[in-house]
């Protein structure tokens, strides 16, 4: 019996969305191609808030559940047994479920908009929440809204699959997906709308922005509606922003930039050493997850996303973080609680890399909010301890976040909309302006990339803020080679030459060897007194009126390092060689079709 009640249920289900895929079929017949841009961003919008509800609720629960059991039991070593758990669970299921096959962090978006055309697999829509609840909801260090923002990008990508829709609309509902999915867990549609433009889109008119803030808004709503207050990160308490204070904000801000560099080389030396590691999966897991272990044992805020750590802070209450631990004893020492709060910030990117290198999901988002406030707190409670000033270091906690955020990804303008957003007021605007642009331009300077998408910028595979780049990067070369080419042979006399001339419309000639090497070229249009000669052609040898290449082509290079070529040498045409041999013809002219024609597909509408 149970059985059939199963089958049915599956049957429903399955019923039921056939009957919503084909009304959303009739919908695409009846309305225009924007209004149906319109309801199907609101669609993206509700799939993407539903996934950030699961994933926050069970992270919260999973909490909840390991604090309750630290209460009862009063056992520090209880939570650091949970992560490790969490992380070789999720490891199993990405090696027997999902073919040892699953994207992390933002980057793989971007890859995906800049290389593939906007596509992201199917199994992308479930595989981030699975692996994720595990990963986080059992205490991995990590953050939940990277794979937030990949499932909601999968769901805007593979509606648009769906229904067969172009390329822009498909990438313009990924970005939806994204900004739905910020907007959800955070409350924060503003955000959600800025993080999508700044991180995932490389050039969008104005009219995009409307889907786009549509989507952040369904979400937004919907995670509001649906989700406990307590789950989502907000804060209530926030003073008034004093200007007798900006020395220190601007001081912060130079600390955030610092800070943030430290944090994207550091992590990135961490995943490097864990990529090399001989180990089976498991045994990876079980050794990375056991250094995650011992390090929560101790710091025991390194557990899950540290929203709540971040709120204790944010009300100074520092003295809540020691609780239970072998710290506790010192809950009465501010200076005490300065230095561990400060250890505690430090050491977050190593158990954020120890979560994401031994094979658990997850992102950086979080943590780069939980360093950000861990950062502010710090700095304000020294200045205060020693006497300097007295700072209000709830403020302190909350714009070190924003600092933070805007100098490891680059986004100052998400960083400044979404602590706004979270602390339900523009009180603070000013410090989070000027904090996100001096922590983004110290970034910036030592690190051009976010640290989410270097290796993936310095392979020319992502679109960067430079929009010339990101167009010839997106172009393949191997298209552009002209192969049908008249080649000339080292003679001693014109007569060939004359020939393939007569027999061409080509104003260029390479000359080969017997190996097809490049000797030289021969221009019509420098030679033309001469082959309209017959005295000439007969006494005139192919090597007197070869010249030279000015520059050469190489197959592997890439396009913006082959229109500097074409500057510096003032030529239309140059030669292109692949393994020392001559293959053919790259047009400049040709190039710049292209680039036209990529440019204008490019642009979201």
């Amino acid at each position: 019996m149970p059985k059939n009640k199963s089958f049915s249920l599956k049957t429903f289900l399955f019923r039921s969305f056939r009957r919503l895929e084909r009304f959303i079929f009739l919908l695409k017949s009846l309305l225009t191609p924007r209004q149906f841009i319109y309801v199907s961003c609101v669609l993206v919008g509700i799939s993407s808030a539903l996934a950030v509800i699961v994933l926050k609720t069970f992270a919260h629960w999973v909490f909840k559940s390991s604090q309750k059991l630290d209460d009862i039991l009063h056992l520090p070593f209880s939570n650091s047994t949970l992560p490790i758990i969490g992380i070789v669970i999720t490891a199993i299921i990405v090696k027997k479920v999902l073919d040892n096959s699953i994207e992390k962090g933002t980057s793989q978006i971007m890859y995906s908009v800049a290389k593939k055309r906007g596509i992201m697999p199917r199994k992308q829509m479930f595989a981030q929440i699975i692996t994720s609840s595990f990963t986080v909801g059992m205490g991995g260090s990590a953050g939940l809204e990277s794979p937030i923002t990949i499932t909601g990008a999968a769901f805007g990508s593979n509606y648009a699959q769906n229904y067969r829709l172009s390329y822009k609309d498909r990438t313009l509902l990924l970005a939806c997906g994204v900004a739905a999915g910020i907007g959800a867990a955070f409350n924060a549609p503003i955000a959600g709308v800025l993080f999508a433009v700044e991180v995932v889109l490389a050039e969008i008119s104005i009219t995009a922005f409307i889907p786009i803030m549509i989507s952040a808004a369904t979400g937004a709503l919907i995670s509001t509606v649906v989700l406990n207050e307590n789950i989502l990160f907000s804060f209530k308490k926030v003073q008034f922003f004093d200007f007798h204070n900006l020395p220190y904000y601007i001081l912060l801000g130079v600390l955030s930039g610092f800070v943030s560099i430290n944090y994207a080389r550091t992590f990135r030396k961490v995943e490097h050493y864990f990529s090399k590691l001989k180990f089976n999966y498991i045994n990876k897991a079980l050794f990375g997850a056991g250094i995650l272990g011992v390090l929560i044992f101790f710091f025991p805020s390194l557990f899950g996303e540290g929203y709540e750590s971040i709120k204790f802070l944010a009300d100074n209450q520092s003295r809540e973080l020691v609780q239970n631990t072998v710290f506790e004893r010192f809950q009465d020492s501010s200076w005490i609680l300065l230095i561990f709060v400060s250890l505690t910030m430090l050491i977050k990117v190593y158990a954020t890399s120890l979560t994401l290198g031994a094979g658990g999901n997850g992102g950086n988002f979080a943590p780069s909010l939980f360093v950000g406030s861990y950062l502010g707190f710090s700095m304000a409670s020294f200045l205060n301890l020693i006497g300097v000033t007295k700072l209000p270091v709830g403020n302190f906690t909350l714009v070190g976040m924003a600092g933070v955020l805007s100098g490891l990804f680059h986004a100052p303008l998400t960083a400044i909309f979404l602590i706004a957003e979270i602390t339900g007021g523009y009180n603070l605007m000013i410090p989070l302006m000027i904090v996100s642009s001096v922590s983004f331009a110290i970034s910036k300077r030592f690190e051009p990339y976010s640290f989410d998408i270097k290796n993936l910028a310095d392979k020319g595979e992502v679109f960067t803020d430079n929009r010339d780049t990101n167009i010839l990067n997106s172009i393949d070369v191997s298209k552009l080679i002209q192969v049908d080419f008249k080649a000339i042979s080292l003679q001693p006399s014109l007569e060939e030459l004359v020939e393939k001339i007569q027999q061409s419309d080509d104003d260029i000639f390479p000359v080969l060897d017997e190996k097809n090497r490049l000797l030289g070229l021969v221009l019509l249009d420098e030679i033309r007194p001469v082959v309209f000669s017959q005295f000439k052609v007969k006494y005139t040898s192919i090597k007197e009126i070869m010249q030279q290449p000015k520059e050469i082509i190489f197959y592997d290079e890439t396009l913006e390092t082959i229109m500097d070529k074409f500057d510096s040498s003032e030529c239309k045409v140059l030669p292109v060689l692949k393994d020392g041999y001559f293959i053919g013809f790259i047009n400049k002219q040709l190039i710049l079709e292209k680039y036209r024609h990529r440019l204008k597909s490019m642009i979201i509408e």
